[in-house]
């Protein structure tokens, strides 16, 4: 029987020692909800998971330019509807004015209206979004992924000549109301191809903003099997390591009072 070296306690102490450190490490997933918390737990699934946080990140991101470029859109068909009501007007006073029974004072009056109606046009062909001109016909390109990949959004130009011929005419005369008649009529066509073409900007962006959604709900659904805590098994753990670390106690406590038997022998 030994007295100095006690093997019984050193084995049970380092056994509590490995089960307290267990304990501890499932109160940490159990509080954190996480079952990788140091990168010694699984450090090829941490590295797997920073970079499945990494491509959410930038797949936000690129959602937001998306949603952004939307709302350009959404800007310059609400300018464009005003513009098609001003030029209906407009081509409406053209016909009114090649009304032979009118006076030259009458189309005077159609006149003044017409080029208000013009200004109003050529006042919203200024028009910006955020610093960004609305209309100048530029093509943007907007982020739609994490690889930064592009879409091609096409711009809208109320400075071409389709519209500022239009937009230049007068209906004072009746020669002057039909070629303006004409002119109006080509702006309405091409104004309604922009129209259109901003009508297909918005749905292919919208195609791009629900396929990020959905990868991200699939990488999010991934990392989630990495790094997320199951709590019904780590409550069982917790439960396993609670029993070990009080029981290992106990042992240790017993190992210790072995060596009081050799007093026995002394007596």
């Amino acid at each position: 029987m030994l007295i100095n070296t006690n093997l019984s306690a050193q084995n049970s102490a380092t056994l509590l020692q490995q089960s307290s450190k267990m304990l501890a490490q499932s109160l940490q997933r159990l509080s954190s909800g996480s079952k990788i918390t140091s990168p010694a737990d699984d450090s090829a699934g941490l590295a797997v998971s920073m970079k499945l946080t990494a491509q959410m990140a930038q797949n936000t991101a690129a959602e937001s330019n998306i949603n952004d470029a939307v709302s350009f859109n959404q800007t310059q068909d609400g300018y464009l509807q005003q513009v098609d009501t001003a030029l209906s007007r407009m081509s409406e006073l053209s016909i009114s004015a090649q009304d032979v029974t009118k006076t030259t004072a009458d189309r005077a009056l159609y006149e003044q209206e017409f080029t208000a109606l013009s200004s109003y046009v050529k006042d919203v062909s200024t028009k910006s979004f955020n610093g960004v001109s609305l209309f100048n016909g530029a093509t943007l390109n907007v982020t739609t992924d994490s690889n930064g990949a592009t879409f091609s959004n096409v711009g809208v130009d109320l400075t071409t000549a389709t519209y500022t011929t239009a937009l230049n005419d007068n209906v004072s005369s009746v020669s002057g109301a039909q070629t303006a008649l004409g002119d109006i009529t080509k702006a309405i066509n091409q104004l309604a191809s922009d129209r259109a073409n901003l009508g297909a900007n918005e749905e292919t962006l919208g195609y791009y903003s629900n396929q990020l959604t959905t990868l991200n709900n699939n990488l999010s659904a991934a990392n989630s099997q990495i790094t997320d805590v199951d709590v019904a098994q780590e409550s069982t753990n917790y439960a396993k390591y609670n029993i070990l670390v009080q029981s290992g106690t106990a042992m240790l406590a017993q190992a210790n009072q072995l060596p009081q038997s050799v007093l026995k022998l002394l007596s």
